[in-house]
């Protein structure tokens, strides 16, 4: 169902980005399509170092001591964990699982931070052995882990307090005034089976000045918990780092053009309620502006405020270490007619994708691999929706002007990175997922052409669906027998499939 004639739909084009567009050209991902079936990830890691450079750049320039965690909810590929061990980083983990993962590939105990509300035993324990940072949520929670830890007194549990923002006094994370001050009394209390360093908070949103304001409050907090004699001397600012994904310009008329007819079923959203897909701040220029603002009731700027008292800053961001590092490939399984435009079904879902828990919209546009294009005037609307009997469950309910036609076979990619959360109590869903289980790389260097290279999974799934494989395309070396191309080393991805099974031969 051809338009001819200038698209009448808005668009919103994501941001060059020539790593993934040497992905997107050079017919890799449909042989990974073909070959392994999907939907599946390809990653960018070199991407992720670079971002996570930028970050460490701003502490060093500022003078401020930082840590970075990678919040491992965003996604959980195993090469992020390696990638912020060897990047000298962290990671932040809300599972007993996501902390033994993260350990298996690289990153040290100390180097972990537990977050989350209500965290188990099995998980506080595992912490509290492993030396890993605990942000206690809750006063039950506190006496749950001095309990732990009096009942095996190998380490202290180290533990940060995490504050309810006054910003935000509905939010369901984190300790009120009065609650602080019983579980800093508590802390005294409990003498050498804790140290408590510090203090955390959990902030929905991307407003730098509160964000700056709030953990202003928390080095005031250190500075009181001080004079009790507790250690004090680190706050968590979470993440909270915007990510601009398209220009100012075309997020701007995307927003003025849009309206209901765009969208399939007449769909209506609010557009405050997107999420921001251009921010003229973000990464690490958000993090130089944080530090270079004054908190509310200080004249100092909030890294001088760090710098005075000594105080070392923690972040915990997710998709600010993701940007371009990967997207996600589909395959169209169906097309289906409507009036004036088309329904795709693609082999995936969207219930692992973020922003339909908050009745938002996928908007950037996708990318369609296709064979067979057609003319370069010709328009073809559709909406995408899963396979799935679900009437909601659309992984963009607007109507995209594709370029081509979408014949069953063709491929459909995003261009942004999957930022996403895995809920283990759910049906695997593998639109926006990965749990990598094993590796198609020895652990003696990259796989070769008729090396036999998996790795046996861990001892953690208890389903084949529950654990997606590994694919890793090394350098090209010209040895590839299945496939004529490779990516360049700068954008060389790793593919995740979604569910575990062995290429025919390794990549290179």
């Amino acid at each position: 169902m051809a338009v001819t004639g200038p698209p009448a739909l808005p668009t919103l084009p994501a941001l060059p980005d020539p790593a993934a567009d040497a992905v997107l050209g050079s017919g890799l991902l449909e042989e990974l399509a073909y070959a392994l079936g999907g939907p599946f990830h390809f990653l960018l890691p070199d991407a992720f170092d670079a971002n996570l450079r930028a970050l460490h750049s701003v502490l060093d320039e500022t003078g401020v001591d930082g840590f970075v965690y990678f919040a491992k909810k965003a996604n959980k590929a195993a090469v992020w964990a390696e990638r912020s061990a060897a990047g000298g980083a962290g990671v932040d983990v809300a599972s007993a699982a996501e902390l033994r993962q993260a350990l298996g590939h690289g990153v040290r105990g100390e180097h972990l931070v537990v977050t989350g509300p209500a965290k188990d035993l099995a998980l506080l324990g595992l912490a509290v052995r492993h030396g890993a940072l605990i942000a206690v949520d809750a006063l039950d929670e506190l006496d749950t882990l001095i309990t732990t830890v009096s009942g095996d007194r190998t380490r202290p549990a180290r533990l940060l307090l995490r504050c309810l923002p006054p910003a935000q006094p509905h939010s369901r994370f984190g300790l009120g005034e009065a609650e602080v001050a019983l579980a800093l009394e508590r802390c005294v209390t409990a003498g050498e089976a804790v140290r408590m360093e510090g203090f955390s908070f959990h902030l929905s949103g991307y407003d730098v000045k509160l964000r700056a304001d709030l953990a202003g409050h928390l080095v005031e907090l250190c500075l009181k918990a001080r004079v009790l004699g507790l250690e004090a001397d680190r706050i968590s600012i979470g993440g909270g780092l915007p990510v601009s994904y398209s220009s100012a310009a075309d997020w701007n008329t995307f927003l003025t053009r849009q309206n209901g007819g765009h969208y399939h079923a007449d769909r209506t959203f609010d557009p405050d309620g997107f999420y921001p897909y251009h921010s003229p701040v973000a990464g690490a220029d958000a993090l130089r502006r944080i530090l270079a603002t004054r908190p509310e009731g200080h004249r100092p700027s909030l890294a001088a405020l760090l710098n005075d008292a000594g105080i070392t800053l923690l972040l915990e961001p997710g998709r600010a270490l993701l940007d371009r590092a990967g997207g996600t490939v589909f395959r169209v399984q169906g097309v289906k007619d409507r009036d004036g435009y088309q329904l795709l079904t693609v082999n995936g879902t969207s219930l692992s994708l973020s922003e339909q828990w908050f009745n938002s919209e996928y908007l950037p546009d996708p990318h369609l691999l296709s064979a067979h294009p057609d003319t370069p005037d010709a328009v073809w609307p559709a909406a995408v929706g899963a396979a799935t009997c679900l009437e909601s469950d659309m992984l963009t309910w607007r109507k995209v002007p594709f370029p081509a036609d979408r014949a069953p076979g063709t491929c459909w990619s995003t261009r942004t990175p999957p930022a996403t959360r895995w809920t283990p109590t759910s049906p695997p869903s593998t639109t926006w997922r990965c749990r990598p289980r094993w590796s198609s790389t020895t652990p003696t260097g990259p796989a070769r052409a008729g090396a036999s290279t998996v790795t046996p999974p861990d001892p953690e799934p208890t389903s084949p669906t529950d654990s997606p494989g590994e694919f890793r395309c090394p350098d090209p070396c010209g040895a590839r027998p299945w496939s004529p191309a490779c990516p360049t080393s700068s954008a060389t991805p790793r593919c995740w499939n979604s569910r575990p099974r062995r290429p025919a031969a390794a990549c290179c």
